[in-house]
């Protein structure tokens, strides 16, 4: 077995402590990953809080991770010591069901093993993710980190840009179609550039002008402020697609209202409690609503390839693993700006 040591969550009331415990060791497929940085993720505070339900302690967090290769099994063929790479959401799927067979991993109907407080695909070893100096992974789950993307900045793109890519890839933005942004946060900003860097009018809807010089410097054309109702009569039948960031209980009927005829909107942030839609509010003008959930292992790293094709990185503030505490607090608040990223080299 292989010694590591991490950041965990005992139980869903108390901060996150020092930690260690054991990984397997690697398997003929398998690769070994030194972390070097991991983003930190709001559905990692949901999660070790326990707000979604479903925390099996202890919990070592973190989805966002960029490392390098230490070691490969006898097998591996893809990567070799020395490797930039990264991993996602989920280590493993059962890799026969449909889902998997079309790239779409993280739709498994077996349910995809997730980087941490899940369990590998044997339903009995658990994981544990990325807030941690080591991982082992199987080589088809790990993704390629292009040598123009730094790994610091790289590390969110692994759970923030692909959430974000998905959708936009899915509703096929094109040069010059209109796209807003709800929330400009961890999430929101990548979609930002994302949606800038395909050609896309790209508007940001926040409660407050506040972010507003940021997100012109990251592609945006437009800004307007959600708290101003005359946002909602400015902009109404505006926008081909928008994605919803943001996981307060907002009105979605009153966002539906901006589409245009056909327009989507994604959801991509999740609300603690059911939000009600009116059945007009899609009937009048044939609108969308729908959801999307990061991404598959070819998706993700199609979007990791598009990034270093368009320099494209996520904007982070890098700490210690010793203030990841503060740091739970300060995304709470919305007090970042980004992303924050822990350096495991404080480990």
């Amino acid at each position: 077995m292989i010694q590591a040591k991490g950041y965990a969550a005992i139980d869903a009331a108390s901060p996150l402590q020092p930690y260690s415990f054991e990984r397997r060791d690697p398997k003929d497929h398998d690769v070994v990953i030194d972390i070097q940085f991991a983003g930190i993720c709001h559905s990692d505070i949901h999660t070790v809080r326990n707000e979604w339900g479903g925390a099996v302690y202890p919990i070592v967090p973190g989805h966002e991770i960029a490392g390098i290769v230490s070691k490969v099994g006898s097998k591996v063929s893809k990567y070799k010591v020395g490797d930039r790479v990264g991993v996602g959401c989920f280590v493993d799927s059962c890799r026969a069901c449909k889902p998997c067979e079309t790239d779409l991993e993280q739709f498994c109907q077996q349910q995809a093993a997730y980087t941490y407080n899940s369990t590998e695909m044997d339903r009995k070893t658990p994981t544990q993710g990325g807030y941690s100096n080591v991982i082992v992974v199987d080589e088809n789950y790990v993704l390629r980190i292009p040598e123009n993307l730094p790994l610091d900045q790289a590390a969110p793109l692994l759970c923030a840009g692909i959430t974000l890519y998905s959708p936009l890839r899915q509703w096929q933005v094109q040069p010059g179609q209109k796209v807003a942004i709800v929330g400009m946060g961890g999430l929101g900003h990548m979609g930002v550039k994302l949606a800038h860097a395909m050609g896309a009018e790209v508007t940001v809807l926040s409660r407050t002008l506040r972010k507003q010089e940021d997100a012109k410097k990251l592609g945006a054309t437009h800004f307007y402020a959600t708290s101003d109702p005359e946002t909602f009569t400015k902009l109404a039948g505006s926008f081909d697609l928008m994605i919803n960031t943001v996981s307060d209980g907002i009105d979605w009927n009153a966002y539906l209202g901006l589409l245009t005829i056909d327009g989507a909107m994604v959801q991509v942030g999740v609300p603690e409690k059911p939000v009600p839609v009116h059945a007009f509010s899609l009937l009048l003008g044939r609108k969308r609503l729908a959801g999307s959930l990061i991404g598959g292992i070819k998706e993700t790293q199609e979007m990791l390839d598009f990034c270093s094709q368009h320099n494209i990185t996520c904007e982070i503030e890098k700490i210690a693993m010793q203030e990841v505490n503060q740091a739970y607090e300060r995304v709470v608040k919305g007090d970042v700006h980004y992303r924050f990223v822990i350096d495991t080299a404080t480990l």
